[in-house]
């Protein structure tokens, strides 16, 4: 069981626009011709930011016509926030509003010994980092620049935690960096 950070990410470090935009991405490839459906399958739990849970509330059309349902997954989600959120019925779906530690094993018991994605949200990825919790990192890089938007993990991370697993080439417009963390070394640095 891994805690991953599966994203995709401009060439310049931006996962999304200034206004929590996405629509840069999909012109870049099909989900399908990618890496997602093998992860997906693999994927127990979800921790997702706020921003992308309106996200996928405020496109609840765009994203019924993709994936044949307002809300696109079936695995438990965490959603981490602070504020009221407009709940999307019928799914297996928990607010929460403190430390990502007290959430974890709530999350791991329900991933039943799959893995858990840190759907979105950088800073909601870096408090994982930062509380020892994120095994992996899976960035799909554009071959677009959005010159300012929403970072992709903002938080300074120096050699040797991260691992270079693999580099995949995804068609014209993307790659894939898979990184390991080697949390063991967070203690020396």
């Amino acid at each position: 069981m891994k805690t991953q950070y599966y994203t995709a990410t401009s060439l310049d470090g931006f996962i999304a626009t200034e206004n929590d935009s996405l629509e840069w991405l999909f012109p870049l490839g099909d989900l399908n011709n990618s890496s997602y459906p093998d992860f997906i399958s693999q994927v127990g739990a979800l921790a997702m930011g706020s921003s992308t849970y309106e996200w996928i509330f405020r496109n609840s059309d765009k994203v019924a016509e993709e994936t044949g349902s307002p809300w696109p997954y079936t695995q438990p989600a965490w959603v981490f926030t602070r504020r009221k959120l407009p709940v999307i019925e019928g799914n297996n779906i928990h607010f929460a509003k403190d430390d990502v530690r007290n959430y974890i094993e709530q999350m791991r018991e329900a991933a039943q010994g799959k893995n858990i994605w840190i759907v979105g949200g950088g800073d909601l990825a870096g408090q994982f980092y930062d509380a020892g919790l994120l095994d992996e990192l899976i960035i799909q890089i554009g071959s677009v620049t959005l010159g300012k938007g929403k970072p992709l993990f903002p938080r300074t991370v120096l050699s040797p935690v991260l691992n270079l697993k693999s580099v995949q080439h995804m068609g014209s417009g993307m790659a894939e960096l898979h990184y390991e963390i080697n949390n063991n070394t967070l203690d020396l640095i």
